[in-house]
């Protein structure tokens, strides 16, 4: 029956130990990723971190909460807009573009109706 116990305690003090380290490496990403907060700041908070480490974690997440909320958020979003620019240049034109910019050429008398029927059916391929 010890042994039971055992692994119950060896489970749960795992459990708290990686609820703390999550929480531990939020707390030091929010400190580098705000740029409002002076050096000497981010110091003593990882100081205080390394001496008291439940405590101090603790008076953080009550003192700096929402903004660490909303520098997550700021971060998530610019990294959104960032994959859908990227998405936007790698994929380049719509189909339509390239109807349209095929039609202007064939208005212009750059192409033949042929040339344009084409281009027509190469872009909605």
């Amino acid at each position: 029956m010890s042994n039971f116990w055992d692994l119950i305690q060896l489970l749960l003090s795992t459990f708290v130990l990686i609820v703390y380290l999550l929480i531990l490496f939020q707390i030091i990403g929010d400190l580098f990723r705000d740029s409002e907060l002076g050096g000497g700041s981010k110091v003593l908070w990882i100081i205080g971190l390394v001496i008291l480490p439940g405590v101090t974690a603790i008076i953080y997440i009550v003192t700096r909460g929402r903004g660490m909320a909303e520098r997550q958020r700021a971060s998530l979003q610019r990294a959104k807009s960032d994959t859908d620019n990227y998405i936007r240049e790698v994929a380049g034109k719509s189909p339509a573009e390239h109807i349209a910019d095929a039609k202007a050429l064939l208005d212009a008398g750059t192409i033949t109706p042929e040339e344009f029927a084409r281009l027509k059916a190469k872009a909605l391929a």
